[in-house]
C-alpha cells in the first residue's frame, strides 16, 4: 500500500471523544475503516462530488455493510476529511448531491411535489418508507424489495471507475467487485425495513418497489439526453488519468422518488351457472352500446375485486358459450385473476361472496366451489381444454313429424365424425378452417304434444358448433342433424349441462 493510504498521523487514538463513551462497537468499526481508506483516492472522490456513502461502496468494499447506514452523512464526511488529513470545514462539499448517486445513498430526494427531502440516516428514510408501504393497506408477512435507478447513475459510476484505473491501478481495492448503487441501497436498509414492517424479506409474492427517476429527465429531450449520454460514455471509455466535469452528468437536484406496493396475481377458481338468455360471458360492447343486460365476467369479478382490495380483475373461463345460451348442470370452471390483492380473503370471505351472487335479486349468474388457488392452476386448466368433453341439450324443431325410427337411428351413433367449416355467422372474426370434430354421443327426447320438436340430449368434443350441427350451416357441418333425419332442422334453444374438464 502506498504511503497516503493510512490515516493522518495525531488521530490513531480512535474514534473522537464524542463517540468513545458511547461504546458502539460497529459505530467505531466505521469510524476505523474510513480512516484506513487510501486516503489519496478518498480526497479526489470528494472532490469530484462523490458521496461518502458510494466512497464506501467503491474503495471500501469488504467492509460495506449496513452498519454504514446508521452513521449520518455529516459525521462519515468528518471521518473521511480528517482521514486524508484536512480539517478544514466541509459544509459545502458535504451537502452537495452526489455526482454519481445522484443523493440516492445520501438519503436526499425530492417528492411527489417536487420538494426536496433530507435524511441525515437510514432511520428517518426507512420510517418513511414504512409510511408509505402502509398507507397502501397491503396484508403481507414476507417481502422482496426491488430498486429502479436511471440510466445516467451507471454512466457516471462507468467514468469513474475508468478515472480511478487509471489513476490508481495497482491498488488492491480497485480489483475488487463493487457495489452497485442498488445493491448498497438494499443493503443499508434492508434489516432496518424488516424490522420495520414486522416481516422476513424472501422471494416473496409481495413487492416493495423503490423507484429513482432523474428529475432533468422531465424536463430534457430525449434527443439531447441520448447524445450526452453517448458523449460521457466515450469520454469513460477514453480511460484518461485526466477527468473533467463533462464526463459526468451535471447534478442540480435530486432524483424524485416514489414507493410502489404490488403483489403477484391471486386466482380464485369455481364454476359458474348462467341462467339467463340475455346475458353475455364477457362484457360486450359494441358502438358504445352494451350488448345483453350484463355479463358472468362483470358479476363474479365485481364481487370478488371488492374482497380482496385489488387493483383490477382478469376472467378466463374453459370455453364459453354464446349470449342466448344458458350454462346450466354442473357449471362452468373459471379463473378470476386479482391484479395487486391488498388481502386474500377467507374461506369464510369467500362463502359470503357466493351467497351474494347466488341470492342477488335477478338470479342471472350463480357460482359454486370458490376457492383461492396457486397460478398452477391457470396451466392446468389450459391443458385440460384439450381433453374436454361438454353435454348439451338443444331445443330443436324438424319439418316432418318426429318417427320413432328417429330414437334409434340417432341413439345408434356413437364417436360420430363431423367435418365443420368455419360457421357462417363467426367468419368476420375467425379464420376459414376446416374442423374435424367428434360427437361422442346423442339421444332424443320426445316432447309430447308436440310432434315436430324434441330435446337432444348430446355429448361432444371441445370446440363443436352445437348451433351449426343441428342445421348445417349451409351444408358446411357433414354430417348435420338434419342430414341424419333427412329433412330440415333448427335450433330453438340451447343449454350447457356439462364441462367435463379431462379425468373430470
Amino acid at each position: 500500500m502506498s504511503a497516503d493510504t493510512g490515516p493522518a498521523s495525531g488521530d490513531s487514538a480512535g474514534l473522537p471523544n464524542g463517540l468513545v463513551s458511547h461504546g458502539d462497537s460497529k459505530t467505531r468499526r466505521v469510524y476505523e475503516t474510513a480512516r484506513s481508506l487510501h486516503s489519496g483516492a478518498v480526497k479526489d472522490l470528494l472532490s469530484l462530488g462523490v458521496c461518502e456513502r458510494c466512497i464506501f461502496r467503491l474503495v471500501a468494499v469488504e467492509a460495506f455493510d449496513s452498519d454504514i447506514s446508521s452513521v449520518s452523512t455529516s459525521t462519515l464526511h468528518s471521518w473521511l476529511k480528517s482521514g486524508d488529513g484536512e480539517t478544514g470545514s466541509s459544509e459545502s462539499s458535504c451537502s452537495r448531491i452526489c455526482i454519481v448517486c445522484l443523493g440516492i445513498l445520501q438519503f436526499v430526494f425530492s417528492d411527489a411535489k417536487k420538494e426536496l427531502v433530507k435524511s441525515d440516516s437510514s432511520s428517518d428514510y426507512v420510517s418513511r418508507i414504512t409510511d408509505l408501504v402502509k398507507q397502501d393497506r397491503h396484508e403481507f408477512d414476507s417481502f422482496g424489495l426491488e430498486v429502479s435507478v436511471p440510466s445516467t447513475i451507471m454512466e457516471n459510476e462507468r467514468a469513474l471507475l475508468s478515472y480511478l484505473k487509471g489513476k490508481y491501478s495497482t491498488e488492491v481495492w480497485l480489483q475488487r467487485d463493487k457495489f452497485s448503487v442498488k445493491d448498497a441501497l438494499k443493503v443499508l436498509l434492508l434489516d432496518q425495513l424488516k424490522a420495520s414492517l414486522g416481516a422476513e424479506s424472501d422471494s416473496s409474492s409481495f413487492h416493495i418497489r423503490l423507484t429513482y427517476t432523474k428529475a432533468s429527465d422531465e424536463a430534457q429531450g430525449a434527443s439531447e439526453t441520448t447524445h450526452e449520454s453517448k458523449r460521457r460514455k466515450t469520454d469513460a471509455e477514453n480511460g484518461s488519468n485526466c477527468i473533467s466535469e463533462n464526463s459526468f452528468e451535471k447534478v442540480y437536484e435530486p432524483c424524485i422518488f416514489s414507493v410502489h406496493c404490488n403483489r403477484m396475481p391471486i386466482f380464485f377458481s369455481g364454476r359458474y351457472f348462467k341462467y339467463s338468455r340475455n346475458v353475455s360471458q364477457s362484457r360486450w360492447i359494441i358502438d358504445d352500446e352494451r350488448m345483453g343486460e350484463a355479463s358472468v365476467e362483470e358479476i363474479l369479478g365485481g364481487n370478488i375485486l371488492p374482497a380482496c382490495l385489488g387493483d383490477s380483475y382478469k376472467f378466463h373461463a374453459a370455453g364459453r358459450e354464446d349470449i342466448d345460451v344458458r350454462m346450466l348442470g354442473s357449471g362452468r370452471p373459471f379463473l378470476i385473476e386479482v391484479q395487486n390483492s391488498r388481502q386474500c380473503p377467507s374461506e369464510q370471505s369467500l362463502k359470503e361472496v357466493e351467497e351474494k351472487i347466488n341470492n342477488s335479486e335477478k338470479k342471472l349468474v350463480g357460482v359454486k366451489d370458490l376457492k383461492c388457488i396457486g397460478s398452477q392452476c391457470w396451466a392446468m386448466m389450459r391443458e385440460g381444454e384439450a381433453e374436454k368433453q361438454k353435454q348439451y341439450v338443444a331445443l330443436v324443431w324438424i319439418s316432418r313429424p318426429l318417427e320413432e325410427k328417429d330414437f334409434n337411428s340417432v341413439s345408434s351413433l356413437k364417436e360420430l365424425k363431423i367435418l365443420q367449416k368455419t360457421p357462417v355467422r363467426v367468419l368476420h372474426r375467425r379464420s376459414p378452417l376446416d374442423r374435424e370434430k367428434i360427437i361422442h354421443w346423442m339421444k332424443i327426447e320426445k316432447i309430447k304434444g308436440h310432434a315436430h320438436y324434441f330435446l337432444l340430449h348430446l355429448c361432444t368434443q371441445a370446440g363443436t358448433y352445437i348451433k351449426e350441427f343441428v342445421h348445417g350451416d349451409l351444408g358446411r357441418t357433414t354430417p348435420s342433424m338434419g342430414s341424419i333425419l333427412g329433412c330440415r332442422a333448427e335450433i330453438i334453444q340451447l343449454d350447457v349441462t356439462d364441462v367435463k374438464m379431462g379425468d373430470s
